[in-house]
């Protein structure tokens, strides 16, 4: 299930059906797995598009506010390099904090940051971590063409460990004659007559 929440200028597409990290799901056949599959990259295309051009609107918006050079020209290294330098240790209070020559402030397991390049930052992350999410679905996803090639299809239960929507190893499990049916429809009708 996927529900659209709009914020702002955008509308942000939320999943519902697959928001744990790790699972074990059943699939009855190599073509129903071969689907969700499909809807993971489907999925994860859109929102890669989505956060591409809000990353494209935060640059221009920010291009003559900032005017950081430097720093705009370093922006296209964070594809390849996704982790901030950390250096210029600072402490504040009790707390923990380091702050960082991209802007950011590290707190204790969470990074902070109060500029617009540090949003910039993440949406390449996210863009990038999504892109790579892609490309091992789309392999996955020929590697199941090619077992649906042996002739795997019949009689078996696929479970799937999936990890963050991926699927990494499948238990083959023969199905016994009752578990076929999936579904089954068994009701009871009784008809009463009345007098007049």
């Amino acid at each position: 299930m996927e529900i659209a929440i709009r914020k702002n200028w955008q509308i942000q597409i939320v999943k519902m059906v697959n928001n744990l990290g790790t699972e074990i799901r059943n699939f009855f056949s190599l073509v129903e797995l071969s689907e969700y599959i499909e809807q993971e990259i489907i999925f994860c295309k859109s929102i890669s598009e989505e956060y591409g051009e809000r990353l494209g609107s935060l640059l221009r918006d920010n291009k003559q506010a900032e005017g950081d050079e430097e720093w705009r020209k370093s922006l296209a290294g964070l594809q390849k390099n996704t982790q901030p330098k950390k250096s210029e240790s600072k402490k504040k209070g009790k707390g923990k904090t380091k702050r960082s020559k991209s802007g950011w402030i590290n707190y204790n397991q969470i990074m902070l940051s109060t500029e617009f390049q540090g949003e910039a930052h993440i949406l390449f992350e996210a863009i990038e971590n999504l892109k790579s999410k892609i490309s091992r679905l789309e392999k996955i996803k020929d590697e199941i063409e090619g077992l649906k090639r042996l002739g795997l299809e019949e009689n078996l239960t696929y479970i799937t460990y999936l990890n963050e929507g991926i699927p990494e190893k499948i238990v083959l499990h023969k199905r016994k004659d009752d578990e076929q049916e999936k579904f089954k429809f068994i009701t009871k009708i009784s008809l009463a007559v009345q007098n007049r």
